[in-house]
C-alpha cells in the first residue's frame, strides 16, 4: 500500500509540475502552492485513490514541489546553476510527507504508526521523542522503510561549563586536529568499501533490466551505500558529541565545502580547436572524493545544532593561511609546511605537527574575533565622552 501511494503521489507531483510549466508557458501566469491546494477537492470524484490517505498527504507532495521552485529561484537570483525542477521517475520518488498531525498517529508504547488509508505499521523507534511531534516523512531505501519525525518546542539541554576552549582544523588524513594536540584519524569508510561497491556495480551491468536478479543486485548496492552512510554518521555523531561535552568555546574554519569540491574548469587548447589542455581534473577528483568521504559539512552541521542545545559557543574564522602561519612568531610562508604532517617555520625554526599548528592559529583567531566583538558592542552602548562632558 505504501508503494501504491508512492506511485499516486509521484503522479500528483508530475501533474502539478506540468500545470505550473503550462500556465507560465502559454498564459504567463504563475501557479502558487495555495492555488494547487484548492484543486485537491476535485480529485475526490475524479481520482479517489489518490486522496485515499487524506488531503494532508497530497498537500505534503505539493509542498515538496513548492520547495523545489523556491530553491530554484533562490539559486537563480544568486547567479548559481539554478537546476529547474524536473519530472520524477519511479526511481527518484521515494518519500511520502505529512505536513501536520492529521492523517497519522504514533503509538509509541505499542510500537505502531497509524497512517490514514493504510492502517497500522509496526515501527521500531530508535530514541524517545523530545518536544511535540508535528510532521513526518516516510521514506523508502531499497527494501527498507524509515519514518522521520519532526518535532517543535524541543527543550534545550544545557551542560555545565568546563572553562575549556579549542580550535579545530579539519583534514582528510586526520579528520580533526585540536589545539590541545589531539588527532582524530578519519576512517574514510567510502574508500574501504570502494572495491566491493565497484564489483557490485559490474555485476549489475550484466543483469537484464526488469529481472528479479537485477532487483536483488540493486538492493545489494543500496545496502552497501547505506552501510557507509551509517558508519560515517555514527563516527561524526560521536566526535561532535565529545567535542561539545568537553569545550565551552569551539572555533572552526569557515570552509565552503561546496566550492572546494567543485570540478576545475576546462581549458581550451588554442592550437587545436575542440581539444582541451590538462587541468588536473583527475587528481582533483580524488581529493573531492576524499573530502566527501570525510564528511566535513556533516560534522560542522552536527556541531552547530548540538552546541546550540548545550549552550556552547561556535565561532567561525577565516581559514586562509592558517596552515602556513607559524603559531610562535606569526611568520607566513608556504614553505613552512614541509609535508602533510610536518611543520617547520623558516623564520624561527619552530617545529610542530602541521594540523595542530593550524588548530592553534584557528583558536587564536577565534579569541581575537570574540575580543573585537566585545569591544565593538561596548563602544556601541557606552556614552560618548567629549570636552563638554557626556552626551
Amino acid at each position: 500500500m505504501l508503494l501504491r501511494q508512492l506511485d499516486f503521489q509521484r503522479e500528483l507531483y508530475n501533474a502539478a509540475l506540468e500545470e505550473r510549466i503550462g500556465a507560465w508557458q502559454w498564459e504567463r501566469r504563475s501557479v502558487r502552492y495555495f492555488d494547487q491546494c484548492k484543486t485537491l477537492t476535485e480529485l475526490v470524484d475524479v481520482r479517489p485513490e489518490v486522496v485515499a490517505c487524506g488531503i494532508t498527504l497530497c498537500r505534503g507532495t505539493l509542498k515538496r514541489l513548492d520547495r523545489a521552485f523556491v530553491a530554484f529561484f533562490r539559486r537563480a537570483q544568486k547567479g548559481e546553476n539554478p537546476g529547474f525542477p524536473r519530472f520524477k521517475s519511479a526511481q527518484r520518488f521515494d518519500s511520502l510527507q505529512w505536513e501536520d498531525r492529521s492523517g497519522w498517529k504514533m503509538k509509541v508504547e505499542e510500537r505502531r504508526l497509524r497512517l490514514r488509508g493504510i492502517g497500522e505499521i509496526k515501527t521500531n523507534y530508535h530514541r524517545p521523542f523530545a518536544g511535540t511531534p508535528k510532521a513526518i516523512t516516510v521514506k523508502r531505501e531499497g527494501t527498507k522503510w524509515w519514518v522521520n519525525v519532526r518535532c517543535v518546542d524541543v527543550p534545550a539541554q544545557p551542560l555545565a561549563a568546563t572553562g575549556r576552549k579549542v580550535g579545530l582544523d579539519l583534514g582528510v588524513v586526520n579528520l580533526v586536529a585540536t589545539s590541545d594536540g589531539k588527532l582524530h584519524v578519519g576512517e574514510l569508510f567510502g574508500a574501504q568499501t570502494r572495491k566491493r561497491l565497484a564489483l557490485a556495480q559490474r555485476r549489475l551491468a550484466t543483469k537484464q533490466p526488469g529481472s528479479n536478479r537485477r532487483c536483488r543486485q540493486v538492493e545489494e548496492i543500496v545496502r552497501l551505500h547505506r552501510k557507509v552512510k551509517n558508519q560515517r554518521m555514527n563516527a561524526v555523531h560521536q566526535l561532535s558529541r565529545a567535542l561539545v561535552n568537553d569545550y565551552d568555546l569551539i572555533v572552526v574554519e569557515g570552509l565552503k565545502v561546496k566550492n572546494m569540491v567543485r570540478a576545475p574548469k576546462a581549458i581550451s587548447d588554442p592550437d587545436q580547436p575542440g581539444k582541451f589542455l590538462p587541468n588536473g581534473a583527475a587528481a582533483k577528483a580524488g581529493l573531492n572524493r576524499s573530502i566527501h568521504d570525510a564528511g566535513w559539512a556533516t560534522l560542522l552541521s552536527l556541531l552547530s545544532y548540538k552546541a546550540e542545545s548545550a549552550g556552547r559557543t561556535i565561532v567561525t574564522v577565516d581559514p586562509h593561511y592558517t596552515s602556513q602561519t607559524c603559531f610562535e612568531c606569526g611568520h607566513v610562508e608556504s614553505g613552512n609546511r614541509l609535508s602533510q604532517a610536518e611543520f617547520r617555520c623558516c623564520a624561527c625554526g619552530h617545529e610542530a605537527h602541521a594540523d595542530v599548528n593550524a588548530a592553534r592559529n584557528i583558536l587564536r583567531a577565534g579569541r581575537a574575533q570574540r575580543a573585537s566583538a566585545r569591544v565593538g558592542s561596548k563602544l556601541t552602548h557606552c556614552p560618548i565622552v567629549s570636552r563638554r562632558g557626556i552626551r
